[in-house]
C-alpha cells in the first residue's frame, strides 16, 4: 500500500466505528445521516426522543436532514432493535434508547416520558395469545400531571 492510498483510505474512516459497528451489527447500512442520528440518540444517558425534537436536535447540530429522514431512520433502529417505541396515541411515539423491559409515565403538558422501572409494576391475569403466537412484551404507560396547587372554589 502506497502512501496515497493509505492517506485515502484514512480519510474514508468514520470518526464513530463503535456507532458504526452497531448500525451494521443491527442490519443497517452505516450511512452519514444514520451515524449522525445514532450519535444524537445514543450519546449519553438512555432517552426518550419523538422525531420532532430529534429533527430540532439535528438542525441546531448544523445537520440538514429532513424531518420525513429522521422519522424513517427512527423506524428502521426500532425494527433493528436499537430502539423501542412508545405509542402515546394516533399522533404521538417516542423513541427509547433503553430496550429493556420497563415501562413509562407520560407527564401530560410536558410532552415528557419517564422511566418506571418493571419490578415495580406487576402484571398479571393476561390473556393466553392465540395459537402459533406468543407474547413479546407488554408496554404500560401511566399517564400524569402536576398537581394544581390552586384549588377552584
Amino acid at each position: 500500500m502506497t502512501a496515497g492510498q493509505r492517506t485515502k483510505f484514512s480519510n474514508n474512516v468514520s470518526r464513530h466505528p463503535c456507532l458504526m459497528a452497531v448500525i451494521r451489527m443491527a442490519g443497517l447500512r452505516p450511512t452519514r445521516q444514520r451515524i449522525a442520528l445514532a450519535k444524537l440518540l445514543f450519546s449519553g444517558a438512555p432517552r426518550h426522543a419523538s422525531a420532532e425534537q430529534l429533527h430540532m436536535e439535528a438542525e441546531k447540530a448544523g445537520m440538514k436532514v429532513s424531518l420525513a429522514t429522521v422519522y424513517n431512520t427512527l423506524h428502521q433502529f426500532r425494527s433493528a432493535g436499537l430502539l423501542r417505541e412508545i405509542s402515546i396515541d394516533a399522533t404521538r411515539s417516542y423513541f427509547d434508547t433503553d430496550t429493556s423491559n420497563h415501562h413509562h409515565f407520560f407527564v401530560e403538558g410536558e410532552e415528557r416520558v419517564i422511566d418506571i422501572p418493571s419490578n415495580l409494576i406487576d402484571v398479571v391475569g393476561l390473556p393466553k395469545p392465540p395459537k402459533g403466537m406468543e407474547i413479546s412484551h407488554v408496554d404500560i404507560v401511566v399517564r400524569v400531571r402536576r398537581e394544581n396547587p390552586k384549588q377552584i372554589k
